[in-house]
């Protein structure tokens, strides 16, 4: 229902929800954008071992938001686990301009990870909350909504890698503390905008246990969070070992499901679920390249040079973003289009399409590469892969958690898209084992080196993962009659 306290025809809490999301991604993406330079030229770490930090790291955010959105559902509510994951977001971000002791560096690591697990799952339950069943503005308010993500990731690489690079790395990631600041008072002062909305779900959060408050248990329960993933941080080979065995778990516990416990028709349904859900790991397994190994190449290994001035690497990531907001809609505009003439792709051809762009945007830069005199590669071919990269995501992301949703039995649909983020998850660790692979023995410790021998191991791995990706991309288009036949009209 509309009143006159709507702006633009939407609830107040929108924007203020809208806000807090905003300078959330940008805090995030900004730390992102600085993270693997940090780590080889701050830390001097060598490449191999800072690229399994960050796989470790980008991995862990998104285990988290499993069990803070759990501590939610269960004990806080939404409004009280954001406020909280908030408070730890401040936190972890103003702990990154400590530059001078690699404890309190990984302890921040781990306040933001865990701050993003209270805060990422819940402040889009609250977006739900405000509108009622069938509410026609639903779905306009989460483009909004997700449009404050872009702004954020957008403004964030540009301002926080400026700052970072070019001014110091205390400046870079304290602007990231201060957006998530703002975020954390904008969130405090609105809570008269969400009234009601996203409370806990019973009484149960004043009941005490062993003296103590559910409520002050469950905030514990993140204390627990950042001291597991203080240590996790640090061995991050720990890390890929859990998703081995989650893995494990998980799968055995798709397969049971499917076989002993759906009708033949939902069991279809479930097996197209789980190759979908492969798919996107890999999806995001070279997708996530482009906060690592592609920002150590832009940074050493592209003529940055614009216009008489170096662009400082970290502002490339704003690329994907700025392709989003201009391609979005364009995108949205074709699918409408096809969709009148009967011709609108169906989802696993969507995500074929997806990874095949993925690894075009490879064997682009790789072409570029080689095709390059010297050591220094055209700017040009890092904006083009960025291109093919945003491309791809707007053809597979939009569509992957629909498709849980629409696929999965009801009963277990939380249980499925515990394992779409579960393969994100994954995904980024590979991530990070694919950038691995790019470094080479020649550059050892030092940030700043780069020659014949790196250049070429970053050309050999990215052929081999752009041919990988086409190779899977046409294997999907070619198991697509068999999927939509499981799908049973699901498209």
């Amino acid at each position: 229902m509309h009143t006159s306290s709507d702006i633009l025809g939407h609830p107040k809490g929108l924007f203020v929800c809208f806000a807090t999301e905003m300078w959330e991604r940008f805090s995030y993406y900004g730390m992102r954008a600085l993270l693997i330079l940090y780590l080889t030229k701050h830390w001097e770490f060598s490449d191999a071992a800072s690229y399994l930090i960050y796989g470790a790291y980008t991995s862990l955010v998104y285990i988290m938001p499993v069990f803070g959105g759990m501590l939610a559902d269960q004990i806080l509510g939404s409004k009280k686990a954001v406020t909280y994951g908030a408070i730890l977001l401040v936190f972890g971000h103003l702990g990154m301009t400590v530059e001078s002791n690699e404890q309190i560096f990984y302890l921040s690591l781990a306040l933001i990870v865990s701050g993003v697990g209270f805060l990422k799952p819940n402040i889009s339950t609250m977006v739900g909350a405000l509108y009622e069943e069938g509410d026609p503005r639903r779905d306009s308010g989460f483009t909004i909504f997700y449009m404050g993500i872009n702004i954020g990731a957008f403004t964030a690489t540009l301002l926080c890698g400026y700052l970072g690079e070019e001014i110091g790395w205390a400046w870079g990631f304290g602007a990231a503390g201060i957006g998530m600041l703002l975020g954390l008072i904008i969130f405090l002062w609105g809570q008269k905008y969400l009234e009601g909305l996203a409370e806990p779900p019973s009484e149960k959060y004043k009941e005490k246990k062993a003296g103590i408050t559910f409520e002050n248990w469950a905030y514990i329960s993140g204390i627990i969070m950042v001291l597991t993933t203080w240590f996790l941080v640090q061995n991050s080979q720990l890390v890929g070992q859990l998703l081995g065995g989650f893995g494990f778990i998980f799968i055995g516990a798709w397969l049971i499901y499917a076989l002993f416990k759906c009708d033949p028709e939902e069991r279809d349904r479930l097996i197209v679920v789980g190759i979908l859900i492969l798919f996107s790991l890999i999806f995001w397994a070279l997708f996530e390249q482009a906060g690592s190994s592609l920002n150590i190449l832009t940074d050493r290994g592209v003529d940055r040079v614009i216009l008489g001035w170096e662009v400082p690497a970290s502002m490339f990531q704003s690329l994907n973003a700025g392709f989003i907001f201009t391609i979005a809609p364009l995108f949205a505009l074709l699918w409408i289009s096809l969709a009148k003439r009967n011709m609108e792709p169906s989802t696993p051809i969507k995500f074929s399409i997806g990874i095949v762009f993925v690894g075009l945007g490879f064997l682009a830069l790789v072409y570029g590469m080689k095709s390059s005199e010297g050591l220094q590669t055209g700017v040009v071919w890092i904006i083009l892969i960025y291109l093919l990269h945003t491309l791809g995501e707007l053809c597979l992301s939009p569509v992957g958690l629909s498709s849980v949703t629409k696929l999965s039995p009801q009963r277990i649909v939380g249980f499925m898209m515990g394992m779409w983020f579960f393969a994100s998850a994954a995904g980024n660790y590979v991530a990070g084992l694919i950038a691995r692979a790019t470094s080479s023995e020649s550059s050892g410790v030092s940030g700043e080196v780069y020659n014949l021998a790196q250049k070429q191991s970053f050309i050999d791995v990215y052929t081999d993962v752009g041919l990988m990706a086409i190779g899977c991309g046409i294997v999907l288009a070619l198991i697509t009659p068999l999927l939509k036949k499981l799908m049973h009209g699901s498209s």
